[in-house]
């Protein structure tokens, strides 16, 4: 392997629209997903089902399964006193079956492995579990977060100072004082978890073969060869196809390790695992609920001179995550004096994870916002307000910023949005018996790259390449955006490169993740490329090879590279009875050069459905008294269909960032969701005069005020 130092792609396929390699199989059917293998699976399945446990917190004291293995298909019932044991524990989440301590209601207790999906449900459903239970604590509230992480999510630091916060604000003209909340949400990708797993013995080591719906094979390896106690090459994971995820895939959880301890049990016969909709509400990770308490200050012109963001959220005694909520407001505006903090309570919960743009997407909405609400108190317009702090620097890091476009976003949606017809005053707007009003909010990603990314090129007869890496498209377009970058890298039409994927057999590939896969793996498959056309010329004999990872340009640690856009919003509500309308919704964004238009604008809508969705619709609701998410389906836990999302539009500014990637590409999944619910509460705002600042916007906020 070598280390390659890109030069800027010299692009032909990269920026067109190139329909879907492999749409056909899509289409029609013919995709295997991760439950649907047969071909490369030996033997006979024997299907897997999940006992939970139904208390949050305490003991497990007797697992009785005679009825279960009574039960016609029944072949067995595996709990904590007969699971294969684990050397390493330390993850407490993946560490199942091996004492009788729960640790949240849900938590896997038992499996029961039957002939059939049927003997499998109703055999779980029969094993008897007795408990000693312990009081638990599963409420968030602003008293009990005060636990201080040593980092948030991926490793940033949990609190940030600069110049004396207190002092900016007593001396302010305007002042913003609010506390902002944001709903626990289930990630509810199209395909729900599933595995199917099982050893077999290669070169005389035991060895375990998966399929896998998950957003990073070679992430499920590292995750458990230290818990199971072999090698990396003691584990092979695929993932050809994957519905979807929104980071709820972007690691293993407890079901994955859940099939790997079954399939040790069965002689060699294959478990499959299929989560269901239900199980997923407490096993497959979720987006913890978020109270922020923002202060701004300002001069009388709206000119920012502090900002205080302290965050409160949730994580689990069994596993900690810390959710980066306050990052964007670390680096978004221009103010001297700046504080940002992160406290959890440690709940006896089911352990969050990462949920599209985590972070990102709460702390954004609680910032945009409170920017509108600053913009109402100096009698300013949103766009003129977000202009006066715009800054120079990198407010976080004193970098210059690579390609900081904001108010390119902002005066581009606004002209496209007719922002400059929109009455001043809030409550002016009606139609019918409809308030009429419109937002705006400001969106930012940071633009991410995941070091250790491996990609190989080999010459085929007849003139085509095999590219490889593995890395996994999970519903994204990232098997045809890879094709024309490599393509593009070697010289060639898209039509004779042979890409494979999502098979830790192949170079090792980052995670599904932080918006930051096209731009690492494309990254390497550009440096294997160059260097294999400068070791083998432009007409290879077959069979030669190259293994490459890219080597950034040293330029790069000079800059601050960020991705950003403006998100524009008309929301309609009732006067009678409160109901929210969204009849349009755009977002302009600035993230480097497209590769491919067609795919890049279904993630940009996409992300803007799922913004509209958290704004007006998505809340998982715990029931504390027991510990429990009762939400546990698509139909008390609504997210936005086709009656919900009306005119909803994306476009983006030609641009290209060469310094960052040689595709010039920054990374598109998670902007779109980012500043969206922002928008459309700034915009039920505008049209009512009430301001609601928590998600989802619900009509039943809009009907407790006399002037209705």
């Amino acid at each position: 392997m070598t280390a390659h130092r890109t030069r800027p792609l010299r692009v032909r396929s990269v920026g067109t629209a190139l329909g879907r390699v492999d749409g056909t199989e899509k289409v029609t059917g013919r995709a295997t997903y991760a439950a649907d293998h047969a071909d490369g699976v030996p033997g006979d399945v024997l299907h897997l089902w999940l006992v939970q446990s139904t208390i949050a917190k305490g003991r497990v004291v007797e697992v009785r399964p005679e009825h279960a293995l009574s039960h016609p298909g029944v072949v067995d019932v595996i709990d904590h006193t007969s699971a294969p044991r684990l050397v390493d524990t330390e993850n407490g989440e993946l560490a199942i079956l091996q004492d009788a301590a729960v640790g949240f209601r849900g938590q896997i207790i038992a499996l029961v492995l039957a002939e059939t999906a049927e003997a499998a449900r109703e055999g779980a459903a029969l094993v008897e579990v007795s408990y000693e239970a312990a009081a638990h604590e599963a409420e968030l509230r602003e008293d009990n977060a005060t636990y201080r992480p040593d980092s948030v999510n991926p490793d940033l630091e949990t609190d940030t100072f600069q110049g004396d916060v207190d002092a900016a604000l007593r001396e302010a003209d305007v002042v913003v004082e609010q506390t902002y909340r944001t709903a626990y949400e289930h990630n509810n990708p199209l395909e729900p978890h599933a595995t199917i797993a099982w050893w077999g013995e290669v070169d005389g080591r035991a060895t375990l073969s998966m399929f896998d719906s998950t957003q990073g094979v070679h992430g499920v390896v590292a995750s458990l060869v230290p818990m199971l106690g072999v090698e990396p090459d003691q584990i092979r994971v695929r993932a050809p196809y994957v519905g979807g995820g929104f980071g709820s895939k972007g690691e293993p959880h407890a079901h994955v390790m859940a099939a790997a301890l079954a399939a040790r049990t069965t002689n060699g016969r294959p478990v499959r695992l299929a989560v269901t909709r239900q199980q997923m509400f407490s096993l497959t990770g979720y987006r913890t609920a978020t109270i922020s308490r923002f202060r701004l200050g300002a001069r009388s012109d709206g000119t920012l001179t502090a900002i205080a963001h302290d965050v409160l959220e949730q994580s689990s005694v069994v596993r900690e995550f810390a959710e980066q909520t306050a990052s964007p407001t670390r680096m978004m505006y221009a103010a001297p004096n700046r504080r940002t903090t992160h406290r959890l309570a440690r709940l006896d919960v089911a352990v969050p994870s990462w949920m599209r743009a985590p972070g990102e997407m709460p702390g954004m909405f609680a910032h945009e916002v409170a920017m509108d609400e600053l913009a109402v108190a100096c009698g300013v317009d949103p766009i003129v307000l977000r202009e006066r702090n715009e800054p120079d620097l990198d407010p976080e890091t004193g970098k210059p910023f690579n390609n900081r476009r904001l108010l390119d976003c902002l005066h581009r949606g606004a002209e496209r949005f007719g922002w400059d017809a929109r009455p001043r005053e809030a409550r002016t707007q009606t139609d019918g018996d409809w308030w009429v009003g419109t937002g705006v909010a400001a969106a930012t990603y940071p633009a991410m790259k995941t070091p250790g990314n491996l990609a190989r090129v080999r010459s085929l007869e007849g003139g085509g390449y095999a590219v490889a890496i593995g890395c996994v498209d999970i519903g994204t377009g990232a098997r045809t955006v890879l094709t024309q970058i490599a393509a593009d890298a070697l010289g060639v039409e898209a039509d004779a490169v042979d890409l494979s994927i999502a098979d830790t057999r192949l170079p090792s590939a980052s995670v599904a993740g932080g918006s930051s896969g096209t731009s690492s793996w494309g990254s390497a498959i550009v440096a294997a490329a160059q260097l294999f056309r400068d070791d083998h010329g432009a007409s290879p004999d077959p069979g030669v090879e190259t293994t490459a990872s890219a080597e950034d340009d040293p330029a790069a640690e000079s800059h601050a590279f960020h991705s950003f856009g403006a998100v524009f919003a008309e929301t309609r509500v009732h006067r009678w009875t409160g109901e929210i309308r969204v009849p349009r919704l755009l977002g302009v964004y600035s993230v480097g050069r497209v590769i491919n238009p067609v795919t890049a604008r279904s993630q940009f809508l996409g992300g803007l459905v799922m913004g509209l969705s958290a704004g007006l619709f998505e809340e998982s609701y715990r029931d504390s008294r027991f510990g429990h998410v009762v939400t546990q389906d698509l139909a008390s836990y609504h997210v936005a269909s086709h009656a919900d999302v009306l005119d909803v539009d994306a476009e983006w500014l030609e641009e290209a960032d060469e310094i960052f990637t040689p595709m010039g590409s920054r990374g598109v999944g998670e902007i779109g969701i980012v500043g969206t619910a922002a928008a459309v509460a700034n915009a039920t705002y505008h049209a009512t005069g009430i301001r609601r600042r928590s998600i989802p916007l619900t009509p039943d906020q809009f009907l407790d005020d006399p002037g209705t």
